[in-house]
């Protein structure tokens, strides 16, 4: 590890100065006392395969971004000295628990990473963590109310009491109502009950999102194994069980945005002179006038109406901003967002208890945001070495009131010794445990705030080739396309219909725009796309029906598959309309059938040199504009061609407050306008 980490450190600094070297010497040994060497060569051997296959990995998450020998072994590319991480934040030697290396990688390549590792250590050595689904409080009510045979209407009714995520024991004291009911004598008093008794217990199990287990000999030695109901083979440990009795346990996260920027940068060498993601200027003037502007739809964890706004009153300007709006842009740091706006604007003074504390706080213009901050000024304040500075930081975090009170007395004593009069210490302290109980961990926020610089820049530069990656990663999910072209439409950047003589899988660039991938339509397959795609760069464009249908496999490409196709549009450059290709697709099949199996015995088929005549098209009306665009939103999930409402866009601009995608955002009770059409009726009694 130490000779790994010495030529990694050589390749990542021009000069090795003594800070450098002190540091990497100050991370091995307590790697060496600790035992983890061989926890960072593993990590460290699949992290290099995954490069050296192509498969992007994600610059840094979690605490292992604050050491230096991660960033030497490349495992990181977060520099944790640059960025004042600390290294005690992730390995504490007073505090000897597993470290927790969390990876990410592209999502669709996860998997070939995780084979990487099993075929390295053997199948019998590797698998995945079992994860259990508990009763939540909503849920066990309405469970329980199904076995007492309770009324829906009654059961949905106490159930919508409990506010989204807390327990039913927080639910009743905070909600009167819910108080009452378990004071009465009623079935809502026995429901409850019942539901305490239940809440919490596993419900179902399934395969954990990230964890894999590497055994040094065979897995069952270590842990029970089971299968579950998708053939997957994990430990019936869960990942605490797994950590309790010290096997080895590593995150392999897939995150989709990876695949985005992985997708982006194939088609800009496509179409122009390649780019490194890691090249990028960090200080763009283009990036961060997006920024700026809050146009931030597809950028990595920037994209809520929320965050827009705050983007919009900070205008970052470098890195450090977004790093620390990532890390306040959560349940009770963001109550500091608007303070922390205006200090870094001039309109509120910035201030600080003490002198000593401007190095530490400067960068977040006086206010504490990160975890690393508070270790900082117990160490440079108090004298507090940084490992006891992590055991008070997470004291403060987890709120532990008999530690923090054994902590308060050295630290006053260790400030006053740096001659810091008591009164200052004390107040000092109780900042630092108020921030501390919600202040974020730098080291993840850098990672993941270079990421979103990373996706701000390529949408600020190559618009096209951006959203169309982001559209294919988001397929499936229709909501989110939506969301996506409207942006597209906001930019003005054209959106074309998918085509069967033009589109991909995906979506792809063309001069015009963006074109739709043949993938967004429902009930067309991979398959069906690869034998469309194919056929086509074989033989050319497709000119009528009849010509598509003879040249596809029909094994692959079946009826339904080709109504799917007319309906959603994407042989509107065949001859003909959609109700003509429709009404024709039955006889063009048939002849197709015929004439491919007389290609396969070697013959000239009689139906090869029919008379184009009898390839007519029928002489029928085509589709309404309205069935068309009802079609259209069947087969992809939204209209293309046009929309319902655009005759009404004026007044929904004039009238509507908010856009339905908006209201998520807002508080309960807010009053709003919103315009719509009614896409379905649901009627509901008690």
């Amino acid at each position: 590890l130490k000779d790994l980490a010495y030529q990694g450190i050589k390749e990542r600094y021009q000069q090795i100065t003594p800070q450098v070297k002190d540091r990497l010497e100050h991370e091995l040994k307590i790697i060496q006392r600790t035992g983890y060497a061989g926890y960072f060569l593993i990590v460290a051997d699949f992290v290099r395969y995954a490069k050296s296959e192509g498969i992007s990995v994600g610059p840094g998450r979690g605490a292992a971004t604050s050491s230096l020998v991660s960033y030497a072994l490349k495992i990181t590319d977060i520099d944790p000295l640059k960025n004042n991480l600390l290294f005690e934040r992730f390995l504490n030697p007073q505090r000897v628990n597993m470290p927790d290396i969390d990876i990410d990688f592209a999502d669709r390549d996860r998997q070939k990473v995780i084979n990487y590792v099993i075929k390295k250590y053997g199948k019998d050595n590797v698998c995945q963590i079992i994860t259990f689904g508990t009763m939540a409080a909503r849920a066990v009510i309405r469970d329980v109310g199904r076995v007492l045979g309770v009324p829906y209407g009654e059961v949905d009714k106490i159930a919508k009491l409990v506010p989204p995520g807390t327990t039913l024991e927080r639910a009743i004291e905070t909600v009167p109502e819910l108080a009452q009911l378990t004071q009465s004598d009623g079935v809502g008093a026995k429901l409850i009950s019942y539901a305490k008794t239940l809440e919490g217990l596993a419900r179902h199990c399934s395969t954990h999102a990230a964890g894999v287990v590497i055994t040094p000999d065979s897995l069952t030695n270590h842990t029970p194994l089971c299968t579950t109901n998708k053939k997957e083979v994990t430990t019936q440990y869960d990942w605490k069980s797994i950590e309790e009795i010290g096997l080895l346990k590593m995150d392999f996260l897939g995150l989709r945005t990876l695949t985005v920027i992985d997708d982006t940068l194939r088609m800009i060498a496509e179409r122009s002179t390649p780019l490194k993601i890691e090249d990028i200027p960090q200080n763009d003037k283009a990036t961060f006038d997006l920024l700026a502007r809050g146009e931030t739809i597809g950028v990595f964890q920037f994209e809520s109406p929320g965050m827009r706004d705050y983007l919009r009153k900070l205008k970052p300007t470098t890195l450090d901003d977004m790093i620390a709006m990532n890390a306040l842009y959560r349940p009770g740091p963001m109550a500091s967002i608007d303070d922390f706006i205006r200090r870094k604007h001039g309109t509120t003074k910035i201030t600080y208890l003490h002198p000593l504390l401007k190095p530490i706080l400067e960068e977040t213009y006086g206010i504490i945001v990160y975890q690393e901050q508070v270790m900082r000024i117990a160490s440079v304040l108090a004298g507090f070495s940084l490992a006891q500075a992590d055991m008070l930081r997470r004291a403060m975090g987890k709120k532990q009131p008999e530690i923090m009170e054994e902590q308060r007395g050295p630290f006053i004593e260790g400030c006053r010794k740096n001659g810091i009069d008591e009164e200052t210490a004390g107040k000092i302290f109780e900042a630092m445990a108020q921030f501390a109980g919600y202040g974020f961990n730098k080291a993840h926020s850098s990672g993941y705030a270079l990421i979103a610089y990373q996706t701000a820049y390529l949408k600020a530069h190559f618009p096209q080739e951006f959203m169309a990656a982001n559209l294919t990663s988001e397929m499936g999910n229709s909501d989110r396309v939506a969301v996506l072209l409207d942006e597209c439409r906001r930019m003005g950047i054209q959106v074309l219909p998918p085509d069967i003589n033009e589109s991909q899988a995906g979506f792809t660039v063309v001069p015009e725009g963006i074109r739709f991938g043949l993938g967004a339509i429902k009930n067309v397959g991979t398959g069906a796309i690869k034998t469309i795609v194919k056929a086509r760069e074989k033989a050319g464009r497709f000119g009528d029906i009849f010509d598509f249908c003879e040249r596809v496999d029909q094994r692959r490409v079946n009826k339904r598959a080709i109504e799917s196709l007319i309906m959603a549009g994407a042989t509107d450059s065949l001859q003909g309309h959609r109700a003509q290709l429709l009404a024709v697709l039955e006889q063009a099949l048939e002849g197709a059938q015929t004439i491919q199996a007389d290609r396969q015995r070697g013959q000239t088929s009689l139906f090869d040199t029919l008379n184009i005549r009898e390839k007519k098209l029928p002489d029928i009306p085509p589709w309404s504009e309205s069935q068309m665009l009802a079609d259209e939103k069947k087969m992809l999930g939204f209209y293309v061609s046009g929309h319902p409402l655009e005759k009404y866009q004026q007044d929904l601009q004039a009238f509507a407050s908010h856009r339905i995608g908006e209201l998520s955002e807002l508080e309960d009770g807010t009053p709003v306008v919103v315009g719509g059409i009614i896409t379905k009726l649901k009627q509901t009694t008690d």
